[in-house]
């Protein structure tokens, strides 16, 4: 039993690392190898695969699952970490707003595009991770890469904000899409809400509770 292979699709609240939610699951579920595809931010909530046990295996497998997003996203500011946890840098007048202009903007997103990762994020710069670089008050010097969004499709639109749902592979960043969206309208933009809404075919409404998970934790421990 020790041995055996456990993927779990758990809802992680907005508050705690992907990590602390991995450290929490070990301890509850006595595995000695747990750990997840892919992180979300701490003011994020959503779907989190997480892998116990032989499932660590398959790690790359479900990173390159598809992963569908609700973004909340805030035209007007810059900020730091390209959503609303980071301080503002500069802010802007919302000139020339319309639905069209935007839907315009964001189609030019779609498919293959170049993206720079927001300077706070997990991405190793000189085999040091780019938060703690800027952390230290460092700007780090970030490498344009190329990621895929299959569909982004505009929700709702309450000015100043707007509401997407955003279709895309490994490795996009939904904050530094919000970035460019908003550099590109004129506006400056950031992330003011996200949740992961899909992993593949992992779906949020199905997924594990941490509280859920308590409960059922000696049928699912190794």
């Amino acid at each position: 039993m020790a041995h055996r292979a456990l993927v779990l699709s758990v809802f992680k609240p907005p508050g705690p690392t992907s990590f602390d939610v991995v450290r929490r699951i070990r301890a509850m579920l006595r595995y000695q190898k747990v750990g997840h595809a892919g992180t979300l931010d701490p003011p994020a909530s959503g779907v989190l695969i997480v892998l116990c046990g032989e499932a660590t295996k398959w790690a790359a497998d479900f990173m390159d699952l598809e992963k569908r997003y609700l973004a909340t996203v805030r035209f007007g500011v810059e900020t730091t970490t390209d959503d609303l946890s980071g301080d503002i840098v500069r802010e802007h007048r919302l000139t020339d707003w319309s639905v069209e202009r935007i839907n315009g903007v964001l189609r030019e997103f779609e498919g293959e595009i170049s993206q720079v990762p927001p300077a706070v994020s997990a991405v190793k710069i000189g085999g040091e991770r780019s938060y703690k670089k800027a952390w230290r008050g460092e700007t780090p010097k970030r490498i344009p890469r190329k990621v895929s969004v299959r569909q982004i499709r505009l929700l709702e639109v309450t000015k100043p904000d707007i509401q997407l749902e955003v279709s895309c592979g490994k490795g996009t960043y939904i904050r530094s899409l919000a970035r460019d969206v908003g550099a590109h309208l004129g506006w400056g933009g950031a992330i003011a809400q996200l949740v992961r809404s899909a992993v593949g075919p992992y779906q949020i409404e199905h997924a594990w509770t941490l509280d859920r998970l308590a409960r059922r934790r000696d049928e699912l421990a190794a």
